[in-house]
């Protein structure tokens, strides 16, 4: 809080600056402003069909688009509006409107320095870009001219991006360019001419790729076709070098005959045990006797039978090969009924005992005994089919495992061939699509706008305001003058006995006497009595008082008239000794007075000459206990203190080193003085700790040439 006020002091300070550099900015600017040309604005807008695709006669993309791709494609709309080809475009008609234009109708001067053959040149050489799109690039000398005619007419890139504003308007389906000039036909002109110029580079740029994609898709689904029809030629050769019509049926149909002859061995196997069972229960009824006679009776009708059984079997072996062909099927028939007659011919003819009536189970032997034949026989015919089958099955793995790779490269083939064909169709329906941008408003000769001259004269006065305040600001946070006796307190870490005010042409201690009531010299007065005040609270009145200083030209002769002036209002008897040999000013003036050596070598020094009495010293290099040694010295400092009340002693600097020491060390206080308005530099920092270390011999510092108006102060506080 107190560095705020003190800054605000240091602007009450300097209110000229902060005050007048405003005031000639405003006038300035309001000159400056009146000048400037009306600005009117215009206006268009463009549909993009992106969100409302009502425009669309087919729209083959229904999928919901998110905002943030909405967006993007907004946002590279609005960049393809500005790039430098379309303002070029821009660019070439407003200069070719403005040079063939009839007088009063160009929307801007033409620059004097074109004359109209270059003016000729300039439109053919505008009019042959234009016809080829062409962005502006200048290479030769002339081109060069023609770029500085475009730049110094205004129509120029850069100019026009200046003024242009090209946004989408809020979350809907338009795109609005508006652009500002001084002339409202010119704001209109422009803003139809730039969204025409982009409709037709934008519809140049879908045509072209449009193209490029519909070459590239043709050309991969031809590729895939390609494909598809190799791959279909390879399984056609495959299947016509292995005999192979339809594999998958032909292995149904063989897998289904294995199965088929599996289950007649089964039962063929399950009726060799049934009749082999019951030919041995037959066997068993007949004795040894029976037996013998029935094979003696039959061996001619089983030789009949046996032939017959023999033709059967091979009958029965075609059937079964033919896959039981019905064919074979009435041949067996036919030769079992002969059979069945051979057996029924033994049976009439009593081959069995004809005292024993077992006929029937003579001829149901005969019977089972030809079952079995035929089965045992049909077994291994059965068995041997069984095999065949199985060995054709097993030749026909290695055609099914290829003819499933070739079917397999065939539909991968296939439906990469579907998805070309899907896309280039959808490509080609695309191409027939109307471009769905379209400009939906034209723009209108531009409205005046509201004039900003006003605020700008404003701004102006109020940037040069805060520029001010900002740049005193800087100035006084780096300046590190000390200007009042809290800061030289603060840094040198001694009290500060109080300060004096600038007064010029103080030389005499009288001449305090007789000033004016109010004014510097009045302050100066008050102020030193305070300072008097604070020194001789210090103690019961030191005898002997050395003024010293940091550096030359602080003052100490400016203090030290006053001391003695406000020790002389107290009835004291005052003595001054000019101790500063470098630089004797209290010496230089005053006239008629007895020197400091003079008294040193023994000079008798009579205090009734005047009050306050002055030594003076004749200078030079020398110091104290140069001029006399320190017994004498202390003899002669004892005699002054019985003669005065008060011996005030100017010193050199501290900077003249053990010049002004020597006067220190026999003093009874040190009284030091900083000029207000001098920084504390690095030099100074070891004399201050030497004041700090003499203790409560230094009573603190004096601050001159001090303005109370600095940290707040006022004239009558000081009086």
């Amino acid at each position: 809080m107190r560095e705020l006020i003190r800054f605000g002091l240091y602007l009450k300070q300097r209110w000229f600056i902060w005050v007048l550099v405003p005031l000639v900015t405003l006038v300035l600017c309001y000159f400056l402003a009146s000048r400037l040309p009306d600005v009117y604005r215009s206006k268009g807008s463009i549909a993009t069909g992106l969100v409302d695709k009502t425009g669309q006669i087919l729209s083959l993309n229904e999928n919901v688009e998110q905002d943030s791709e909405l967006n993007r494609k907004f946002e590279n709309l609005i960049q393809l509006i500005k790039l430098k080809k379309v303002l070029d475009q821009v660019s070439y008609r407003l200069v070719i409107h403005d040079l063939t234009a009839r007088p009063g109708q160009a929307f801007r001067e033409v620059p004097d320095d074109a004359d109209q053959g270059f003016r000729e040149k300039a439109v053919v050489l505008l009019r042959r870009k234009l016809s080829g799109s062409e962005a502006f690039y200048p290479s030769g000398k002339e081109e060069q001219r023609v770029a500085a005619l475009i730049e110094d007419m205004g129509y120029d890139a850069g100019s026009i991006l200046e003024k242009l504003r090209v946004e989408r308007i809020s979350n809907s389906d338009y795109i609005e360019v508006e652009f500002e000039a001084e002339h409202p036909g010119l704001s209109a002109y422009l803003v139809n001419t730039l969204i025409s110029e982009f409709l037709k580079v934008y519809a140049e740029r879908i045509k072209g790729s449009s193209e490029k994609s519909l070459d590239f898709l043709e050309k991969f689904m031809l590729q895939k076709l390609a494909a598809l029809n190799q791959k279909m030629e390879e399984l056609k050769d495959f299947k016509i070098r292995n005999r192979v019509l339809n594999l998958n049926e032909q292995a149904r149909s063989l897998y289904g005959h294995i199965i088929d002859f599996e289950t007649r061995r089964e039962i063929t196997k399950k009726d060799i045990i049934a009749y082999g069972a019951a030919l041995k229960n037959i066997d068993a009824r007949f004795n040894p006797a029976d037996r013998q006679y029935l094979e003696g009776s039959m061996a001619l009708i089983n030789q009949h039978i046996a032939e017959t059984r023999e033709e059967l079997k091979a009958v029965n072996d075609l059937y079964i090969r033919s896959n039981f062909n019905p064919a074979y099927k009435a041949r067996v028939d036919s030769v079992q009924k002969v059979l069945s007659a051979r057996i029924m011919e033994s049976s009439d003819k009593y081959i069995y005992n004809p005292l024993n009536v077992k006929e029937n189970l003579v001829n149901h032997k005969l019977e089972l005994e030809i079952s079995l034949e035929l089965a045992r026989n049909s077994i291994k015919t059965i068995e041997d089919e069984i095999r065949r089958l199985n060995g054709k099955f097993d030749g026909m793995v290695p055609s099914e495992a290829s003819i499933q790779q070739y079917e397999t490269s065939i539909d991968i083939a296939g439906k990469e061939y579907i998805e070309a064909l899907q896309r280039y169709n959808s490509a080609r329906l695309e191409s027939f699509n109307p471009i769905a941008l379209k400009q939906v408003e034209k723009a209108s000769d531009g409205i005046k706008l509201p004039s900003k001259k006003r605020i700008l004269v404003l701004l102006s006065g109020l940037v040069s305001l805060i520029v001010c305040l900002f740049v005193l600001f800087v100035l006084y946070y780096l300046d590190n003058a000390i200007r009042i006796p809290q800061q030289l307190a603060d840094q040198t870490g001694a009290p500060v006995l109080g300060h004096l005010n600038r007064v010029r042409d103080f030389t005499d201690p009288g001449q305090l006497d007789g000033a004016k009531p109010e004014g510097p010299i009045a302050r100066f007065r008050s102020l030193v009595r305070s300072v008097r005040f604070e020194i001789d609270s210090e103690g019961y009145g030191p005898k002997i008082i050395a003024v010293t200083s940091l550096t030359e030209g602080s003052g100490k002769t400016l203090v030290v008239n006053g001391l003695a002036w406000a020790y002389r209002r107290i009835n004291r008897r005052v003595l001054v000794i000019d101790g500063n040999f470098g630089n004797p000013d209290l010496t230089k003036e005053r006239r008629n007075m007895v020197y400091l050596e003079d008294f040193l070598a023994g000079k008798e020094l009579h205090p009734d000459s005047a009050n306050p009495a002055v030594l003076g010293t004749r200078g030079g290099d020398v110091s104290l206990l140069e001029l006399v040694d320190e017994k004498q010295l202390q003899s002669k400092l004892a005699t002054l203190r019985a003669q005065f009340d008060v011996v005030i002693v100017e010193t050199g600097s501290l900077r003249s080193l053990h010049k002004a020491k020597e006067w220190l060390t026999y003093a009874d206080r040190v009284i030091g003085v900083f000029p207000a308005g001098r920084p504390l530099g690095e030099r100074d920092e070891e004399n201050v700790r030497y004041l700090r270390n003499r203790g409560a011999v230094f009573a603190g510092w004096v601050l001159t040439q001090a303005d109370a108006s600095v940290w707040g102060g006022s004239t009558n506080e000081e009086k």
